[in-house]
């Protein structure tokens, strides 16, 4: 497993409001252990009278050990609430925010260059560990099982439905990790294969990427260089008209490097198997994995 284990602590920033308290239970229900929320201004009172909460992201790893940080907070504040959480010491930071100022995006890329924290978001669904019953996010705990397939992906729904394929096939997955669909995420496919590759836990990955952008190629470029671990990909949206920007912010096609099937064809050179049929991720995991 990567980035979440079973000594992560984890504090929400905005538990207070609808979504965080919602998934925060969530969350709390798959084994996650939430130590810590955050909401200026409610320090001292405690969230469902479960959780305590604190104003600030300092006072709240100081006193609770968190060392992980979920958050929820309005796009507007998004910003900030990242600078916080690095300026604390917060290790991992998973932002589900969407709707993000593309400048607060580039500010936050320049600043945690000079943290040690990892960022992963905005716009997206989070990490999940199976095995280690961890999740910092929104996806369904439900549909996964513990096993040795990481998965990488820009895309939270085609994430879910391959994370079912995978356990319908019996193959669990060590870690689950949703880039999100930004232009900007704050970790790309590369740092996350990176992670798979050192990961003893991790015996094979599937990566779901999209049209827009070259963080496809860029995987590509990695996985032919220093990826010995089989890689299954599938890359969406390879009936997408130039131009047109399909679901959000980060597919869209720009330029012959951003077409799917351009994507696809430098995936296949540097070794990975290539799915043309989303039906069948599940299906060519298990013959990679010869399960």
């Amino acid at each position: 497993m990567i980035l979440v284990d079973n000594d992560t602590r984890v504090l929400v920033q905005g538990i207070t409001g609808r979504e965080a308290s919602f998934h925060t239970r969530k969350c709390i229900e798959y084994g996650t252990n939430v130590v810590a929320g955050v909401t200026p201004g409610k320090g001292g009172t405690r969230w469902e009278e479960e959780v305590p909460v604190f104003n600030s992201v300092e006072q709240a790893r100081a006193e609770t050990g968190a060392n992980t940080s979920l958050i929820f907070v309005p796009a507007a504040f998004a910003f900030d609430a990242i600078i916080e959480a690095a300026d604390a010491g917060i290790s991992l930071v998973a932002c589900i925010t969407e709707h993000i100022p593309a400048l607060d995006e580039l500010k936050v890329h320049h600043y945690l260059r000079s943290t040690s924290t990892t960022l992963i978001g905005p716009n997206c669904p989070g990490v999940i560990s199976p095995p280690a019953k961890c999740k910092i996010g929104i996806m369904p705990g439900y549909i996964h099982k513990p096993g040795n397939v990481g998965v990488v992906s820009r895309s939270g729904t085609l994430t879910y439905e391959a994370v079912a394929q995978l356990t319908e096939q019996g193959l669990g997955q060590s870690t689950c990790v949703g880039l999100g669909g930004d232009p900007l995420p704050g970790s790309s496919f590369v740092d996350i294969l990176q992670l798979f590759q050192q990961d003893p836990e991790t015996e094979a990955v599937v990566l779901i990427g999209e049209i827009g952008g070259t963080g496809e190629q860029e995987a590509a470029e990695f996985i032919r260089k220093q990826m010995t671990k089989p890689v299954i990909a599938y890359i969406a949206g390879i009936s997408a008209p130039p131009g047109r920007r399909m679901g959000h912010a980060g597919a869209i096609i720009s330029g012959n490097a951003s077409k799917a099937s351009n994507k696809m064809k430098s995936l296949a050179a540097a070794g990975a198997t290539v799915v043309d049929n989303f039906a069948r991720i599940g299906l060519a995991a298990k013959e990679v994995l010869g399960s």
